[in-house]
């Protein structure tokens, strides 16, 4: 019976989402294995993860450059390489207690910082289990980049070029996708969907998504597509911001649009089914889920970064469109909305980069890296 290791950073993020994706995929591929699934900077850095995601949030918010800066800055990388080293030799002795008592065949990594710390970790302690990294987002970044991952995941063929340019074997990446739940690739029932938010089946639905968090300028798209005469119904996805959804709801009336106010969704994959056109921040788990539904997108607020990565790869495919602001978003929106045959080329471009079997895919060569190494 083989047993896994699956590691993310920050609950309910789209590193836990695909984490959970691959592990549902492996219990599908092979009943009875044994998995765990666990957030690694909680586990090692409890403490340290609550100061970190409150910087990073308050960063985001409030001096998105600095985030800029900072993200794949390759100065940046060099500088804080002895203390990434650091961070892992003090986290080693909570790790050699977590892999003796799970004895994994393999980990696998949705996220680079723990990638890393098992990369070292397994340099350190002489071990030779596969140990996979899975990119979520469309460009990966230098902090990928060790010696002792064997495997690297990856969204497209220029995520691939990028890895090769940076000395990685060409052998060891796979273009296999962002790994998504298995439930985007099947059908959903509209009708079903559609009552039950009490929305016409008969007249386009925008769908509005800031991420599990509820970021972006939602209140004021809002109020901007309130003011256009294109016919068309709303659905938002406030995530966990309870201060965003009880605004909305509060004024719910002085709304022309016909509107349903959700919180955090676990029907993504329905409510994308029954859209038109999807305004968004592009984190890459949605955006691979929209990609796998053929779902055109209007780009919102992308955080600079790794966002703002995803925002380029999907501008140059050709599935969705940028807004400067809330008033542009509406007039790109009115457009979009306007004209089917627009809206029919993106959605074909779409799915031209969907990959709904990522997670099988990535379960099936973990599956295949753990026979191959007992054999050898």
């Amino acid at each position: 019976m083989h047993r896994i290791l699956l590691l993310y950073i920050s609950t309910n993020s789209g590193h836990h989402h695909a984490a959970k994706a691959i592990e549902e995929s492996l219990h599908s591929l092979e009943p009875g294995i044994k998995t765990l699934n666990l957030n690694c900077f909680n586990y090692t850095n409890p403490i340290l993860e609550k100061v970190i995601n409150n910087v990073y949030n308050k960063v985001i918010k409030n001096k998105p450059e600095v985030w800029e800066y900072l993200y794949d800055n390759p100065v940046i990388v060099r500088r804080t390489r002895k203390f990434r080293k650091l961070i892992h030799e003090f986290n080693s002795k909570k790790l050699k207690k977590l892999i003796d008592h799970f004895r994994p065949d393999a980990v696998i990594c949705t996220q680079a910082f723990p990638a890393g710390m098992i990369a070292d970790f397994k340099k350190t302690y002489n071990l030779n289990f596969p140990l996979i990294g899975v990119l979520t987002d469309y460009s990966p970044h230098s902090y990928w980049i060790y010696d002792n991952i064997d495997t690297y995941i990856v969204p497209s063929l220029q995520t691939r070029q990028r890895f090769v340019d940076s000395f990685i074997a060409k052998d060891k990446i796979f273009i296999y996708g962002i790994p998504i739940s298995a439930r985007f690739g099947a059908p959903t029932d509209k009708e079903a969907t559609f009552s039950s938010l009490k929305l016409d089946k008969n007249i386009p639905v925008l769908l509005i998504m800031g991420g599990g968090q509820g970021l972006g300028p939602i209140e004021e798209i809002i109020f901007a597509v309130n003011t256009l005469d294109v016919d068309f119904q709303v659905v938002v996805v406030c995530g966990i911001n309870n201060k965003l959804r009880k605004w909305l709801e509060r004024r719910q009336k002085l709304f022309r649009k016909r509107m349903a106010i959700l919180g955090y969704s676990k029907n993504t994959n329905a409510l994308m089914d029954i859209a038109s056109l999807l305004v968004t921040k592009p984190g890459g788990l949605t955006t691979a889920e929209a990609l796998t539904k053929g779902l055109p997108v209007v780009i919102v607020n992308p955080i600079p970064g790794q966002e703002t990565k995803n925002t380029e790869f999907l501008l140059s495919e050709g599935v969705a469109v940028k807004a400067k602001d809330a008033l542009d978003a509406a007039a790109l929106i009115g457009e979009l909305l306007s004209a089917p045959e627009k809206l029919r080329q993106m959605r074909e471009a779409s799915f031209k980069h969907a990959r709904p079997d990522s997670a099988a895919n990535i379960s099936k060569l973990a599956l295949k890296l753990i026979n191959d190494k007992k054999k050898g």
